[in-house]
């Protein structure tokens, strides 16, 4: 059995070291590759082209902008004096046409809708007015150029047997004394 074993190892170690031998051999060294080719452009000299004429700036008269004393109503909640966020943008308004003209007076005329006793309704009104007064002081109006009034339930713009004029009738009236 050993010599068998001779017999068949010697040819497989031969075989082997045939494969592995070329194996082994050092590579052959790559070729490096080229660095790309670049392109040269010449440059073209632009002709100079005649440079337009600019005139003078004429003096304009600086645009004033004009007060609008166009004011909406600004509408409340029932039974409140916190007013309705789509008032806001007109309040904004109401405040910078004010403090274009500081020597121009307004009154601030508060009004509720005939809900609730006439004590109420004047005292609501008389809320809703100073609300938007502050509203007006905090956005930079100056105090002297507003003055808050309440009246109540008198004076509805719409009659009170609907709630739709019932809301209508939730104001507060800016107008210019």
């Amino acid at each position: 059995m050993m010599k068998a074993r001779k017999n068949y190892s010697v040819p497989v170690i031969a075989m082997l070291l045939a494969f592995c031998l070329p194996a082994c051999k050092s590579k052959k060294e790559i070729a490096k590759p080229q660095p790309p080719l670049v392109e040269v452009v010449k440059k073209v000299p632009e002709e100079k082209k005649p440079e337009p004429q600019v005139e003078a700036p004429k003096e304009v008269a600086p645009v004033v902008e004009k007060p609008d004393y166009n004011f909406s109503n600004l509408q409340f909640e029932f039974d409140s004096a916190i007013l309705k966020t789509s008032s806001y943008p007109m309040l904004d308004k109401v405040a910078r046409a004010m403090k274009l003209d500081a020597s121009v007076k307004f009154v601030l005329n508060g009004y509720s809708s005939a809900e609730g006793t006439p004590e109420h309704n004047l005292l609501l009104s008389e809320e809703r007015a100073n609300s938007v007064k502050t509203y007006l002081l905090n956005a930079g109006v100056d105090a002297s150029q507003l003055t808050a009034k309440g009246y109540g339930d008198s004076n509805p713009i719409t009659p009170n047997t609907t709630e739709e004029g019932r809301v209508l009738n939730r104001r507060v009236e800016i107008k210019k004394q």
